[in-house]
């Protein structure tokens, strides 16, 4: 008697063996080297909970911690490593970058020392690289202008040297860039003005120098940006009525610097400006009254400059004071350090 087929028993036929190619599909070995080579360098901290030979897990063991996988054809391949605040000590390493199908690289709040190396422009899928809170040198690698990827740049709270490389601006999808508490020195390249998804841009606390008007030059500069942090620098020069084009800016910190002159009304014009700091620096003048009566501005610092008598502040000006570890994990707030304002977030 011939029996009837039908789907259902088809599909009972070969879920085994569905199922064994899944739990059998290999990771890269490419991938596994790297990981394995990642393993041997790291300390106790991580290499405790990295059990096994295979990084994106092996028959009953689970993926190693932070480390997260994906399927590609009949391979498994690495797509994100996540290792932070464990204490790693050591240079920056290099084997990270034979990971190249990475998308998201999280290697904050560690004790890595060193460069970043240049082969870090390997990893071209790259679309988050966190690596704040270390005390990483050197200069940044001009290859990191590779990762056209890349839309998240954390590199704040380390001991960069150098000039802020203008191949920055090679990265077309870059949405939040993060330089701030590191020893740049020079002036902000005005390319960065060219990338047309930047919204967050923070290069405070570093030994810049420059004016605004050189970092606005480029006509249609910063058509995205909404945060714009300059503060504890040597900038020099006023603010130019330029400025003003900048029509999505909802903050401006400009604090701690060395600028001059009057504060010309067309900033009020722009529509969602919503914090304006000006403190400690030499302006003069009067503050138009155009700032006073706009719809969002709902802070604005003026101390420590030469303003006429009468001029006065937006707002109410407590700053928190608290631990580093509580700073270190917190989202979005300004800390005063020895009457320096620092500005971060982890976004």
């Amino acid at each position: 008697m011939a029996i009837r087929s039908s789907p259902s028993f088809f599909a009972i036929l070969f879920l085994p063996l569905l199922l064994n190619v899944v739990v059998h599909c290999r990771t890269l070995k490419r991938d596994v080297k790297a990981l394995n080579e990642i393993k041997a360098s790291l300390g106790w901290r991580v290499v405790y909970s990295w059990v096994g030979d295979d990084p994106c897990g092996d028959g009953d063991l689970p993926p190693w911690s932070g480390v997260t996988c994906s399927f590609q054809g009949d391979y498994r391949v690495v797509t994100e490593l996540e290792v932070y605040a464990v204490s790693i000590v050591g240079p920056f390493p290099v084997a990270v970058t034979n990971l190249l199908d990475l998308t998201r690289l999280d290697l904050h709040n560690n004790k890595l020392t060193g460069p970043i190396p240049s082969q870090i422009g390997r990893l071209r899928r790259l679309k988050i690289l966190n690596l704040r809170w270390n005390k990483l040198q050197d200069v940044i690698p001009p290859e990191i202008g590779e990762l056209k990827s890349l839309t998240h740049l954390y590199l704040s709270f380390n001991n960069f040297k150098g000039e802020i490389p203008k191949e920055l601006a090679n990265l077309p999808l870059l949405r939040y860039l993060y330089l701030h508490e590191n020893r740049f020195i020079g002036r902000i390249p005005p390319e960065l003005g060219t990338l047309q998804q930047l919204r967050h841009l923070d290069v405070g606390n570093n030994h810049l120098v420059g004016t605004i008007r050189e970092l606005i030059r480029i006509e249609g500069c910063f058509p995205s940006l909404r945060n714009l942090y300059l503060n504890n620098n040597y900038l020099s020069g006023g603010i130019p009525a330029q400025l003003a084009n900048l029509t999505n800016l909802e903050i401006l910190h400009l604090s701690y610097n060395k600028m001059s002159g009057i504060i010309p009304s067309g900033l009020s014009h722009i529509p969602r400006l919503t914090s304006l700091y000006l403190d400690h620096n030499q302006f003069t003048g009067r503050i138009p009254d155009a700032f006073y009566k706009h719809t969002f501005l709902k802070e604005m610092y003026i101390e420590g400059n030469a303003f006429r008598p009468g001029v006065n502040p937006i707002g109410i000006h407590n700053v928190l004071e608290v631990s580093d570890t509580e700073f270190c994990f917190s989202q979005s707030f300004h800390i005063l350090f020895t009457r320096r304002i620092v500005s971060f977030c982890s976004c």
